[in-house]
């Protein structure tokens, strides 16, 4: 008999010495992220300003920092610039820039250059894509990544943490990788995350070639930004968690439903399971 979630989650040793937590969380059939539930802190007033600032990201992302502002000034907050600029930097605020961005990028992590345009995605393990957003809870919030296939919409994996590390978002892309194989395109924002060696370094050794977004471009990596757009608006808003321990359990709920459920209209109404795992027997 399988021992209950909690249970099994209190039998993990981080200071063993021979088996990684990764490991033990195989042999225990835990989600690893289920171990890092532990909200970021942040003031009550501060936490209402980023959910709303979340909602407000999918009507206007070409808004910048002057636009929030006075935006938020005209919902009665008595904000500044600096206070914004802090507030959308933790939520990880992605400008849809309108004109030609000059801003320069870190010269001590390499950028790739984006491959995805004008290509014909036209099977399953051609492209995938990941990225991380912000995830409003009572008690907090927390970030939730994600890897999808972006010809089925499958999801291959996902995790929740309350740092945005690159470890972190390795660790995801390597389940992803021991599970479903791998793709021949890999697509990311210019994230520090994304472009630091222990992320990209991975994905070379496995022969991936990587595609990154062009800054300021989240329209580039539509599809995971449509995911995003879906585990809020049909979970998220509707069913705010009270910390993280509740976040994992609802999103694991969700991400099954999304991938074993949900029908997809540009999938000629198929589910992400039956288009990708169809998709792969043949």
């Amino acid at each position: 008999m399988i021992k209950p979630v909690l249970e099994r989650r209190g039998m993990v040793d981080r200071a063993h010495g021979s088996l990684s937590v990764a490991g033990q969380c195989r042999l225990l059939c835990l989600h690893r992220s289920g171990l890092y539930y532990q909200p970021r802190a942040e003031q009550e007033e501060n936490l209402a300003i980023m959910r709303l600032l979340d909602e407000q990201y999918f009507k206007t992302p070409f808004y910048g920092i002057r636009r929030i502002t006075v935006w938020l000034q005209r919902q009665g907050y008595h904000i500044n610039r600096k206070r914004v600029k802090r507030l959308m930097e933790l939520m990880g605020w992605k400008t849809l820039y309108r004109r030609k961005n000059t801003s320069k990028p870190d010269k001590q992590n390499r950028l790739y250059p984006y491959l995805l345009k004008g290509l014909p995605i036209e099977r399953v393990n051609q492209v995938w894509a990941m990225d991380i957003t912000y995830v409003p809870m009572r008690k907090g919030f927390m970030y939730l990544c994600a890897v999808i296939d972006l010809h089925s919409r499958y999801v291959l994996n996902w995790s929740i943490s309350n740092t945005m590390s690159a470890e972190w978002c390795a660790q995801v892309v390597r389940e992803a990788l021991d599970n479903h194989g791998r793709p021949e395109i890999f697509n990311t924002d210019q994230g520090s995350q994304f472009s630091s060696t222990v992320f990209t370094q991975q994905l070379l050794d496995e022969g991936i070639q990587i595609s990154m977004d062009g800054k300021g471009r989240a329209i580039d990596n539509i599809f995971i930004e449509r995911l995003w757009r879906s585990v809020k608006y049909e979970h998220v808003y509707l069913y705010v968690p009270e910390d993280g321990v509740k976040l994992y359990e609802s999103l694991q709920q969700y991400f099954s439903f999304y991938n074993q459920d949900r029908p997809h209209q540009s999938l000629d109404y198929q589910t992400p399971a039956t288009c990708y795992l169809n998709a792969k027997a043949a």
